[in-house]
């Protein structure tokens, strides 16, 4: 059953003191001079639609890896999933700075593990940066034994990483957890034998688009007679 969108404002609480901070400076200089304030208000402009983030809703489906973040599709490839110590099918989602930034969950499952990396701040569409810039993995375990691993990993400008979530949580498939600052990537690693619904190249948006379907509930092994 699928949840109504999370309530929220329409304009990220995470941009609220650089909106208003950018806004007194145009409306202060526009005291000043009106021709001078013409680049700050085109400063506020770009800080308003960074930091905007529209209510979505996720698609039916059990299996559906949702896409975590907007963007576009820059990685499927079968990799080594270091933070869940497995191979795995990685998608990787690249956001531009006029991408919305919010993070949501890309199944529904219950947060295991999640571990901060200190790194560098390359290019974010560069396949160095899954495992070299700053980011923060969070794996996931879904009620039929899936991992699901969403890794968040800072860009060339992106300075800050939220996330929300904490070990133990529950999250529904297209919940917000997280948030980055300024152009970045996610990477979700999914389990083997996971169908990819998505190409390089694909615009993506975060909680509406499928990117991959899981494979059917593991089976459970049988007890062993006495």
């Amino acid at each position: 059953m699928n949840k109504p969108p999370y309530p929220h404002p329409i304009i990220a609480r995470e941009g609220w003191p650089f909106l208003a901070g950018i806004v007194l400076v145009s409306v202060l200089v526009s005291l000043w001079s009106l021709p001078a304030s013409i680049p700050f208000w085109i400063l506020s402009v770009f800080v308003l639609q960074f930091f905007r983030d529209p209510a979505r809703v996720a698609p039916g489906g059990e299996h559906n890896v949702l896409s975590p973040a907007d963007g576009r599709i820059v990685a499927v490839e079968e990799v080594r999933d270091t933070y869940a110590n497995r191979d795995a099918l990685k998608i990787s989602v690249f956001m531009n700075v006029f991408n919305v930034h919010s993070n949501r969950a890309p199944v529904t499952g219950t947060v295991e593990s999640i571990e901060y990396f200190p790194g560098k701040f390359f290019n974010a569409s560069l396949d160095k940066a899954s495992l070299e810039n700053e980011r923060n993995a969070m794996v996931l375990r879904t009620r039929d034994g899936h991992i699901v691993t969403a890794v968040q990993v800072a860009g060339l400008v992106a300075k800050r990483i939220l996330c929300y979530a904490k070990v133990g949580d529950s999250l529904y498939h297209g919940q917000r957890y997280g948030f980055i600052r300024f152009g970045s990537r996610v990477d979700v690693y999914l389990p083997p034998g996971s169908r990819p619904r998505v190409a390089i190249g694909d615009k993506v948006s975060a909680t509406s688009t499928v990117l991959a379907e899981l494979p059917a509930a593991e089976a459970q092994p049988k007890p062993t007679a006495e």
